[in-house]
């Protein structure tokens, strides 16, 4: 069993209207120095494989698939083994 820590970011290429925003309340804060701010997603879970090459397959594919808009955003993901007694 793998534990899956993912990422997933807008493109560069893509507006990012939430981080704009949140850029105004910083500015508006008096916080003038932050820029550039890109809001993501950050998705945590298991999959129930024990084949690393596997389970991978099985994340790609997920976050492929479903967690991600592949035209919008990118992903990146770590994999590690757990136990369901790490908790």
């Amino acid at each position: 069993m793998y534990k899956v820590k993912v990422t997933i970011k807008r493109r560069p290429s893509i507006l990012d209207p939430q981080g704009t925003a949140i850029e105004k309340g910083a500015e508006n804060l008096g916080l003038t120095n932050i820029k550039n701010t890109r809001i993501g997603k950050f998705i945590e879970f298991t999959v129930d494989i024990n084949d690393k090459t596997k389970a991978k397959q099985e994340v790609e594919n997920y976050c492929s698939k479903l967690l991600a808009n592949p035209i919008m955003e990118d992903f990146e993901y770590t994999l590690s083994e757990w136990t369901p007694s790490e908790e």
